[in-house]
């Protein structure tokens, strides 16, 4: 079933179509969040899937859903972010260890990558996050951070550089 109908039925009242709509963009909208704030938030996830909720009545165009959603999830990712700014960060919990040593590594370089995403300014990160990792189209992507393709292509070309500094300056090597 297609995410169009199950908006329709989700607008004729069908828990059922909301509850499939959910399932089947929650882990993105998580990946999502959890990349753009540098760890899990479930909050922000719920605030999402409320406002998706509230939302769907005056959603005009379901196969539009995609960019609309993610609008959603940066809205609510950038009113997180605007609200801890200036706020100590807690430290890691170090009661999660990897078990076994090429978990280690997988782990490492995960974290190594998270650290290096991490530390780029939030425009860069979110246009390398909705391109590369989501794998959304230019045109959607600027349409999610609401400016030209053009300004897309240069934050894209900007996020490469800064990454590939940043894992550099690590000294990390693929």
């Amino acid at each position: 079933m297609s995410d169009e109908l199950l908006i329709v039925r989700c607008r004729l009242g069908e828990r059922d179509a909301f509850s499939e709509l959910v399932h089947r963009w929650h882990g993105t909208v998580e990946r999502y969040v959890r990349r753009m704030l540098a760890g899990p938030d479930d909050d922000v996830v719920q605030e999402v899937w409320l406002a998706v909720f509230k939302g769907l009545p005056r959603l005009r165009q379901p196969e539009r859903f995609p960019p609309w959603l993610f609008t959603i999830a940066r809205r609510a990712v950038m009113n997180r972010l605007r609200d801890t700014y200036g706020q100590p960060t807690p430290e890691p919990d170090a009661s999660e260890e990897p078990s076994g040593p090429d978990e280690v590594d997988t782990l490492a370089d995960r974290q190594v990558l998270a650290d290096a995403l991490g530390a780029l300014p939030v425009r860069e990160r979110e246009v390398l996050l909705l391109f590369y990792l989501e794998d959304l189209p230019l045109e959607v992507c600027a349409q999610i951070c609401s400016v030209p393709v053009g300004t897309v292509k240069s934050r894209l070309n900007r996020a490469r550089r800064l990454l590939r500094d940043e894992l550099t300056r690590k000294e990390y090597e693929a």
